[in-house]
């Protein structure tokens, strides 16, 4: 019965953070949050599969590793974005203006 439960709520997490992602695009914020929400269940389910299977927890230290870089990514273009555009939206600024 655990054994269920630890696989179905980090999937359960993924599924909502993945249904954020979709219906929210309005502001970059909220799309950057609900994108380390989704890499956070992510490492949640892998942590539970690599403890019952006894692996080494190498592969989750690597996958902290690339979400952090991912995380800085992200805020480093939303910083960019608003100190051009003034703010986050995503109607406010044109791929085709330079």
């Amino acid at each position: 019965m655990f054994m269920f439960l630890d696989f179905f709520l980090p999937l359960y997490l993924f599924f909502s953070g993945v249904v954020v992602f979709v219906s929210n695009r309005k502001h970059l914020l909220s799309v950057l949050l609900s994108l380390e929400f989704i890499v956070l269940s992510l490492f949640i389910f892998f942590f539970i599969f690599l403890s019952y299977m006894n692996f080494e927890f190498y592969f989750s230290l690597m996958f902290l590793v690339f979400s952090v870089c991912e995380g800085a990514l992200g805020l480093s273009i939303l910083v960019s974005m608003i100190r051009t555009h003034g703010n986050d939206y995503f109607n406010s600024f044109s791929l085709l203006m330079c």
